[in-house]
């Protein structure tokens, strides 16, 4: 899709005109982003459940591709959002501890915006498609520090215990909770041109709360886990872009490059080593191979430095463009192809052993 809606605008034919603009951001978080949080939090379910859910998504994805100006189109993202969001907040609530029960708002959130952006020309020009864009991807960035670190954290510790090294800053609840507080009010102070400052300043403490955080995992003890490696790589792309993008509050700049750091660096590192360590483990019960993490996280670094290098008027960087879209398709097609695989060997598994 990347490569495409470059073609869409570079070519003059504006086809497809659903990845015209920002249109390619639209499917990032509200096709993309969203079906890793179905898959990541829904767990195995019945047809009945993900058939709808599916059925929705896709239907979303080609109407909007293909005529993003119906009706229809606009409204089934937010009917796919909010589907979700019924089969997975309710899961949250169980939780007692307050740092627990946000998952589940959070979701809410994002679900809800994929609704507030059809409806931005009926809302305060504040509020236009462009801020909920830029909100969502906060909102994105809380919810990948948030899960990101509760991956991480019991891993790492885990790996060091059985070396006999005692790993006290784990999940870090206090520096965890000040990033629950202060990614949120950053999300609220964004989109209003009075609060902004207060926004950028923000986003620069949580850039330094979660670069204090991934030092204080030890990681430089779990060298021969390049897989944790990139999870913590993909963590700290976190805190590249919030500190970007609070830099670029503060100068004036506009947010478009840096906020990139945060959906191909974070949501591409992160989104694709949790891929690949799932899928390995489910067919094979073993990590996946040092290579393919180091080449998507490689891959990942090359797309996210390309884009945001290209600045606020990428067109006229056409190459940097180019590569860091021919590289995100490369690496996420190499990785469905890696999943495909890993998935029928898992079916075979469980044939031979029925």
């Amino acid at each position: 899709m990347v490569p495409l809606s470059l073609f869409a605008v570079m070519s003059g034919s504006g086809w497809p005109p659903g990845l015209l603009g920002a249109g390619h951001g639209h499917e990032l978080i509200f096709g993309f982003a969203l079906a890793l949080i179905a898959g990541y939090t829904l767990g195995p379910q019945p047809w009945r459940i993900l058939a709808p859910l599916f059925g929705l998504w896709l239907a979303a994805r080609l109407s909007w591709l293909l005529a993003p100006e119906w009706l229809v189109s606009q409204l089934l993202s937010p009917a796919f959002a909010l589907l979700l969001a019924w089969q997975v907040v309710p899961r949250f609530q169980a939780a007692k501890k307050w740092r627990n029960k946000i998952a589940g708002p959070l979701i809410l959130a994002l679900c809800l915006l994929a609704l507030a952006y059809a409806l931005a020309e009926w809302m305060p020009v504040a509020l236009n498609q462009r801020s909920m864009m830029e909100v969502a991807i906060l909102g994105l960035m809380l919810l990948m520090t948030f899960m990101g670190g509760r991956i991480i954290a019991p891993a790492v510790a885990g790996t060091l215990e059985k070396r006999g090294i005692p790993l006290e800053a784990r999940v870090q609840p206090r520096i965890e909770g000040a990033l629950l507080i202060v990614l949120p009010l950053a999300m609220i102070c964004l989109p209003f041109s009075g609060t902004r400052l207060i926004s950028g300043a923000l986003l620069l403490l949580a850039a330094i709360l979660i670069i204090v955080r991934t030092v204080r995992w030890k990681l430089w003890r779990c060298t021969d886990r390049p897989d944790l490696l990139v999870l913590a790589l993909g963590y700290l792309w976190l805190a590249a872009g919030a500190g970007a993008t609070g830099v670029h509050l503060f100068t004036g700049q506009s947010l478009v490059p840096a906020l990139h750091l945060i959906t191909i660096g974070a949501l591409g590192t992160l989104s694709g080593s949790v891929m690949l360590r799932l899928a390995w483990q489910r067919a094979c019960r073993t990590l996946p191979p040092a290579w393919q993490v180091l080449v998507l996280a490689s891959a990942m670094a090359i797309a996210a430095i390309s884009r945001y290098l290209t600045g606020d008027a990428p067109y006229s960087q056409s190459d940097l463009l180019w590569l860091a879209s021919g590289v995100w398709a490369l690496a996420f097609s190499g990785l469905a192809s890696q999943l495909l695989v890993l998935f029928l060997l898992s079916k075979s598994s469980s044939n031979r052993a029925l």
